[in-house]
C-alpha cells in the first residue's frame, strides 16, 4: 500500500491552476470590481467564463493578463488606447508575462499602492536606445505640450 501526500491549502487560499472569482481578482489586484468590467468592455482579449446568472471566473491566464493591463496602466504610465496598441501588436503574451514579473517583483506582503498614471500616450515600455537628436525633440515637443496646457488653463471660460 503506497502512502501519497496530501497537500492541504487553508480554506482561504486557493491553488494556482484555480479559477478566481471576480471579487478574489479585484482583492489580489487592488483594484474595484467595476474597473475589471470596465477593462473587460475595453479589452477584448479579457474573457473571464460566465456561469449562469452571470458571474465571472477568471483563469489564471486572465489574471496574468488582468495584472500585466495593470501594471502597464498604473505603474508604466500607459493609457488605455496605449495598452490596446500594445496588446494589438505584442499580443496577450507579452502584455501576460509583464504581469508575471510584476507579480514576482512586488514585495511579499503587498504590491505597492498604485501611482496615478501620466496622461501621455505611450506604445512602448523603455525605448532601448534613443538617439540625442531624438530625445531634444522629444523634449522641445513635451515643453511646447506643457506650455500649451498652462495656457489653456490660464485663458478666462467663455460662455
Amino acid at each position: 500500500m503506497s502512502t501519497a501526500a496530501v497537500v492541504q491549502y487553508p480554506s482561504n487560499v486557493k491553488s494556482a491552476e484555480a479559477f478566481r472569482t471576480i471579487s478574489e481578482v479585484a482583492t489580489e489586484l487592488d483594484v474595484p470590481q467595476h474597473v475589471l468590467r470596465f477593462w473587460e468592455s475595453r479589452f477584448t482579449q479579457v474573457k473571464p467564463t460566465k456561469r449562469a446568472g452571470g458571474r465571472r471566473y477568471y483563469r489564471p491566464e486572465d489574471v496574468d493578463l488582468l495584472r500585466g493591463i495593470r501594471a502597464l496602466l498604473y505603474s508604466d504610465g500607459y493609457t488605455i488606447k496605449g495598452v490596446q496598441k500594445l496588446l494589438r501588436e505584442r499580443g496577450m503574451r507579452y502584455v501576460a508575462d509583464i504581469g508575471r514579473e510584476s507579480l514576482a517583483a512586488r514585495p511579499a506582503a503587498k504590491a505597492a499602492t498604485p501611482q496615478k498614471a501620466p496622461a501621455i500616450l505611450r506604445f512602448e515600455r523603455t525605448p532601448k536606445t534613443l538617439a540625442d537628436e531624438e530625445r531634444e525633440q522629444l523634449e522641445a515637443l513635451l515643453a511646447e505640450l506643457l506650455e500649451l496646457k498652462s495656457r489653456i488653463h490660464a485663458a478666462p471660460r467663455s460662455c
